[in-house]
């Protein structure tokens, strides 16, 4: 099949703004840039110049790609669990959107694209879309996010680190040859952390708050291990996670095993896509209404909170998570 492999590419300036790289065009220095590989999940992934047809098959990847400035390269997204970051929102109104959930595979061919990017090893299977052998038969190069290398349900190696975050904005950046976007937005990404740290950093007993992030499910839970995302909230703020001591991403667990270990905070997810009893409304209605979860110290006091799913998974949303989570930390201390 063949496919576009336009290379034009415009000059301009970079206009940054607080959240959003919006420019449509890079420097002139790096619109010259060629043959940029990069080390992505155990694969090289090369381009010849940077790409000007990519699709995004999921929302974490397709902000990052909106906040580096990079609409005018986008034909196209999928797998939307939340509403976009509203400071995004212009910018993503002019991306076509394949589907809602997975696209097909021809679907995202469609479009002639000249780099797919994915958040997540399902999405590159064939219960997916398809894995990232069949796009390469084409000649189309795929990125997926390196904090989600592995299958979900496979234990991590190490834990996922902002780090993590960090690299993965730098490096679409340098395959799109905007690496000095890539710069600016990990820096602003560093700044907000530290601001959120420093508002904490009096609160004296922080190492011995614990928080627990329930994701989904109300029979038999899914709650947040030591390795993904909840975990790196609560390293970056010096609180305890209440599953630090389980390696996995979204362990199962018992609510009898929440009441032992009693949290002083609940993090629900607001999982607007997902099934039902998975919202905000309808965990926080569970809690009070189930007799014997009703008795956790958190949800007698009112220490609640809701997040997103995108921010309960690895995206640059978890800075945003941080911040959040920090704000919540200082009303607690104040309770006490």
């Amino acid at each position: 099949m063949p496919f576009s492999q336009a290379r034009a590419l415009r000059v301009g300036l970079v206009a940054l703004t607080a959240v959003v790289l919006a420019s449509c065009a890079a420097p002139a220095d790096n619109t010259a840039r060629t043959g940029t590989t990069v080390r992505n999940c155990d694969t090289d992934v090369t381009v010849e110049g940077p790409p000007q047809r990519a699709v995004s098959l999921n929302q974490s990847t397709t902000e990052i790609m909106l906040s580096l400035g990079l609409a005018d390269r986008m034909v196209g997204t999928a797998t939307w669990t939340d509403p976009v970051d509203p400071a995004l929102a212009e910018a993503n109104s002019r991306v076509p959107r394949l589907a809602e959930n997975n696209p097909s595979f021809e679907s995202v061919l469609g479009t002639e694209p000249d780099m797919v990017l994915g958040a997540y090893q399902a999405v590159f299977t064939d219960e997916g879309v398809a894995d990232r052998e069949r796009f390469g038969e084409l000649g189309v190069p795929t990125y997926l996010s390196p904090s989600n290398c592995f299958p979900e349900e496979a234990p991590l190696p190490k834990p996922v680190e902002l780090d993590d975050i960090y690299r993965e904005v730098q490096e679409i950046a340098d395959l799109f040859g905007v690496p000095d976007r890539g710069h600016a937005l990990n820096e602003q990404l560093r700044g907000r952390v530290a601001a959120a740290q420093q508002k904490v950093a009096g609160i004296e007993s922080r190492a011995d708050t614990s928080v627990l992030f329930w994701f989904a499910r109300t029979e038999s839970p899914y709650m947040a291990g030591s390795t993904g995302s909840p975990a790196v909230m609560t390293r970056a703020l010096g609180v305890r996670n209440a599953y630090d001591d389980m390696s996995s991403m979204w362990p199962q667990v018992s609510w009898e095993d929440v009441l032992a270990r009693d949290p002083d905070l609940l993090v629900l997810g607001d999982l607007t896509r997902d099934g039902e009893g998975d919202g905000l409304d309808a965990k926080t209605r569970f809690l009070h209404e189930d007799p014997a979860v009703s008795r956790l110290a958190a949800v007698r006091d009112g220490n609640l909170m809701g997040m997103t799913g995108t921010e309960l998974n690895v995206s640059i949303r978890t800075v945003h998570g941080i911040e959040r989570l920090a704000d919540r930390l200082v009303e607690l201390d104040r309770k006490r």
